[in-house]
């Protein structure tokens, strides 16, 4: 698909037509994929039983210096696709058993995602679209996918302004991000759940716990309970790990402490949330991250 206008479609607002040049993201117009196939180390009601029809999606609007998926997100490693190549990657993953399509950094790549999602379903996709993003997202984007995204799993990464510059090169990251978000909880709501415990519809968010500043994880918590239902699940991740260019930044050069973690999980229940993931402090590990080889996109 060729873009009908420059593309403004994060934050960046870049301006540029990518179809000739690239952005900021440092991707062209068509959409590009790393690897999609049934991921299982995902929250337990995203990845059931049978595994999460996990798309990872070349390139990224944040420049986060400490990325565990910095061969994708920063040096777009990946295989273009057209919009009918990327619809048979989510029939082939429903085909699978998948429990979901989990689309990993998808934001700008909408477009050729909105067109593939369609046609799809034209040919029989009917498991919940879960749409995994960073939260650097601009409102009129997400009002192109609704109804289209029965999940919006947001990671809300900083609230002070100056970590989101210095850590993601990303101006008014809070700013935007809560705004997204709003937006998401008034496209799906509550979280819904079907007989088998796993999540058919509904608002999660993410929060990354970063070495050092826990307190800026509780302003997050803080306006999460000031904005959002008390049904809003909160995923606390403890698994930072210090990957990329992570060493040319000392006091975010390791993984967070035991005490880190449970400062964060205790104030989550003094301020009165109620639905709490955690992870044991175990996550903080490669073993988790996924090998990027084209996988699922034969």
């Amino acid at each position: 698909m060729e873009p009908a206008i420059k593309c403004n479609i994060c934050p960046r607002n870049c301006n540029v037509d990518r179809s000739k040049s690239k952005g900021l993201c440092n991707i062209p117009w068509q959409v590009k994929v790393a690897k999609a196939y049934l991921h299982h180390w995902e929250e337990p009601f995203i990845s059931g039983t049978r595994g999460s029809g996990t798309v990872f999606f070349s390139g990224c609007n944040l420049k986060c210096v400490f990325c565990q998926n910095y061969e994708i997100s920063q040096y777009q490693f990946g295989k273009f696709l057209t919009v009918e190549e990327l619809a048979q990657v989510f029939l082939n993953l429903q085909k699978q058993g998948a429990h979901n399509i989990n689309l990993v950094t998808p934001t700008i790549h909408v477009f050729s995602i909105k067109e593939a999602i369609l046609l799809a379903k034209r040919q029989g996709l009917q498991i919940p679209i879960v749409y995994n993003t960073n939260a650097y997202e601009n409102v009129e984007t997400l009002k192109m996918l609704e109804g289209l995204i029965d999940i919006y799993l947001p990671d809300l990464k900083y609230y002070n302004d100056a970590l989101a510059k210095k850590y993601s090169k990303a101006p008014n990251y809070f700013e935007h991000a809560t705004k997204a978000i709003l937006e998401m909880y008034r496209q799906v709501g509550i979280p819904q759940f079907d007989e088998e415990g796993i999540l058919k519809r509904g608002l999660v968010i993410r929060h990354l716990i970063m070495p050092g500043f826990v307190e800026d994880t509780k302003k997050i918590l803080l306006w999460i309970k000031e904005n959002l239902p008390k049904e809003i699940y909160v995923s606390l991740m403890s698994q930072y790990t210090p990957y990329y260019q992570a060493q040319k930044y000392p006091e975010i050069n390791r993984k967070i402490t035991p005490q880190e973690y449970d400062e964060a999980i205790d104030f989550f229940f003094e301020i009165g949330l109620e639905n709490g993931l955690i992870q044991e402090i175990e996550s903080a590990s490669e073993d988790f991250i996924p090998d990027f080889d084209l996988e699922g996109l034969e």
